[in-house]
């Protein structure tokens, strides 16, 4: 089985582990679920981490050049050698974007809707829980619940940031500091994606506009090859006939 192969296989099993994962983790951190509880949902993302570390093994094993994919795809390594930073192993949630890109088209419209619509959405509610995760048991701690988690990541990834609410963690300001350089990036993406759209647009109005003034032209031109050919027969003929 060839690399390529694998991936196009794994593509919505992964995504649907990412989802099994993210289930998980938001249930216990919104739920502050502690017990048994706790210990259940601690196993499924376990196990989760567990199938993306094979995801990884198997990439590197099927790879046609091992050396060279160990090297481009690093981070790979750093996210399957950090299950135990609970709000690292949410980087494991960029396999639904990559399934989402390659599921929508190619459509320059369907890239706009999905890193605005899939890309924002994901990552407020990714951020969010990775700063509560963290936050919410901190002394002197801001963010304290899910709604103010939210608020902040929504706040934090448009680049606003009112100050009202800020982390005062080590790992929650990595968060942060994630989160707006992946604000930066989904911004930089679809303004880029529409000014390409609008650059499309203009050069196929261009095209219609000249494609319009072109045919009657053509049509002008054909008629007048067809009198310069009916003149021609005439002068043909007129030295075919006899002088007197």
């Amino acid at each position: 089985m060839t690399q390529q192969r694998y991936r196009d296989l794994a593509e919505w099993p992964l995504m649907g582990t990412a989802l099994v994962f993210l289930a998980a983790y938001a249930w216990q951190v919104i739920g502050r679920v502690d017990g048994s509880g706790a210990e259940w949902l601690e196993t499924v993302m376990w196990l989760t981490w567990g199938i993306f570390a094979v995801d990884y093994a198997a990439n590197l094993w099927l790879a046609t050049d091992r050396r060279r994919w160990f090297l481009w795809n690093l981070h790979e390594l750093l996210i399957a050698a950090l299950p135990f930073f609970r709000p690292l192993r949410l980087l494991r949630l960029v396999t639904l974007l990559s399934v989402l890109h390659r599921t929508i088209g190619e459509t320059l419209r369907g890239r706009v809707v999905t890193y605005v619509a899939g890309s924002a959405a994901l990552l407020v509610f990714v951020g969010a829980l990775a700063v509560l995760d963290v936050e919410q048991s901190a002394p002197d701690a801001k963010i304290l619940t899910f709604g103010d988690a939210l608020w902040w990541a929504i706040t934090t990834i448009s680049t606003v940031g009112y100050g009202d609410m800020y982390p005062v963690t080590p790992i929650g300001r990595l968060v942060a500091s994630a989160l707006m350089m992946s604000g930066i990036a989904v911004l930089g993406v679809v303004t880029a994606s529409i000014a390409s759209w609008l650059v499309q647009r203009v050069e196929e109005s261009t095209e219609a506009a000249a494609e319009s003034v072109e045919e009657p032209l053509r049509a002008e031109l054909a008629g007048l090859a067809t009198e310069i050919a009916a003149l021609r027969r005439e002068v043909a003929e007129l030295k075919d006939r006899p002088t007197l």
